[in-house]
């Protein structure tokens, strides 16, 4: 029998890191690729103690059908946690969904018609393109400088397109380059989209995790309702609940409430009750301090290493904070054929290419320091030297 599947199916294919990381399932592999959480840091006791507590005292309301918003309290934390960063939003503007992936999707749904134009930083988070291309939009990719987006190069598309519906970030230590945009281009870029009506969407899972430098503001601040957080609990509870939220003016709230219905309903109830008792019961600033601490020491031994072990030839960039490092390898050499080599080596890495819409960073590729510890980094980036270096 023939299938007729949707013209957006061969828009859109298996996510790369996703079937890498089937090849590394394998125990004896050691895998910077993906990008995971490390697990020794997940509050497995205090998230116990918060689900028994949930089911025993509330267990009939927590197993019940919920309003599509989610759960008022923990979206009333999720406020104050904001206001403390300097940004005022009230509990109106959060949405709670399953991971700040299906925020994506949402707002892909509310926003996106067939050829719409989307800009995004070049390299870019996978999981965004693929999100995106399901709508058959059209691509935009930005390049990526140290500290953000090349100015010209937007202003460029923004000149060109300047019915672009969305500009989708990461600008706190970048995935896939560890990079994080200063205060200047922050306020530059919001300077060059002000007065248009492209949608700023600032996803921000890392932002917690920073081991160094200085916090920047929000978009939110220099844009107002023209931006539109992404945030999670993937990184600083557990990825496995799959709760993140969406921040958004009233306006495109009522839009992505209507999306979220038809699409499942409401986010689990069970999960935002116990995430919320968890938040309730335990210092989560302590909790992510530790959390950074590793995090800092795991990239500070990883970057060590990578100085001592690879060529000159080889440049990384060296984050401030997140889970990430991206390495640059000589033109010419093919990031994807250096994987197949490394795998044999019992070391795996995620190959540039699979983070740019437009084709290109073939010799790029990157690595993550925050699930290994520091004996196997250290065996993992000596392998991956080696192989460099033919």
């Amino acid at each position: 029998m023939t299938r007729l599947f949707a013209d957006r199916m061969g828009c859109v294919h298996r996510s790369f890191v996703r079937e890498i990381l089937k090849v590394t399932e394998d125990p004896e592999i050691i895998s910077f690729a993906g990008g995971l959480p490390n697990p020794r840091y997940f509050p497995v006791q205090e998230v116990a103690q918060a689900a028994q507590k949930v089911l025993s005292e509330c267990g009939e309301a927590a197993l019940q059908y919920s309003t599509t918003e989610g759960y008022l309290p923990l979206r009333e934390m999720i406020v104050e946690r904001y206001a403390r960063k300097g940004v005022k939003v009230s509990a109106s503007e959060i949405l709670i969904t399953n991971g700040s992936q299906q925020g994506l999707d949402l707002l892909s749904k509310i926003f996106l018609n067939k050829g719409d134009a989307v800009i995004l930083e070049r390299p870019t988070y996978l999981a965004a393109i693929q999100s995106f291309g399901f709508f058959e939009p059209k691509f935009h990719s930005i390049p990526l400088q140290e500290d953000g987006v090349d100015l010209q190069a937007l202003e460029k598309v923004l000149l060109e397109d300047d019915d672009a519906r969305l500009f989708y970030s990461v600008p706190n230590f970048q995935n896939p380059t560890g990079i994080t945009y200063s205060l200047d281009k922050l306020k530059a870029v919001a300077e060059k989209m002000s007065g248009g009506s492209t949608v700023f969407i600032e996803d921000n899972p890392y932002g917690d995790l920073r081991f160094m430098g200085e916090d920047r503001p929000s978009m939110r601040n220099f844009m107002g309702e023209n931006a539109v957080l992404l945030g999670s609990f993937s990184k600083i509870v557990a990825p496995g609940m799959r709760l993140g939220w969406v921040c958004a003016c009233e306006e495109i709230m009522e839009k992505l409430i209507v999306a979220k219905q038809a699409l499942d309903l409401h986010s689990n109830y069970l999960c935002q009750r116990i995430v919320h008792q968890y938040l309730k019961d335990n210092d989560i600033e302590l909790h992510i301090a530790k959390i950074r601490k590793a995090y800092k020491e795991q990239r500070d031994f990883m970057v060590a290493a990578m100085e001592e072990t690879f060529p000159e030839s080889v440049s990384f960039t060296r984050p401030e904070g997140g889970m990430f490092l991206w390495v640059t390898l000589p033109e010419g050499t093919s990031s994807l054929d250096l994987f197949n080599l490394a795998i044999k080596e019992k070391v795996a890495f995620v190959p540039g290419q699979a983070f740019f819409a437009d084709g290109g960073g073939s010799n790029t590729m990157r690595l993550n320091f925050s699930n290994s510890d520091n004996d196997r980094i250290l065996e993992g980036i000596t392998r991956l030297a080696k192989v460099i270096k033919g």
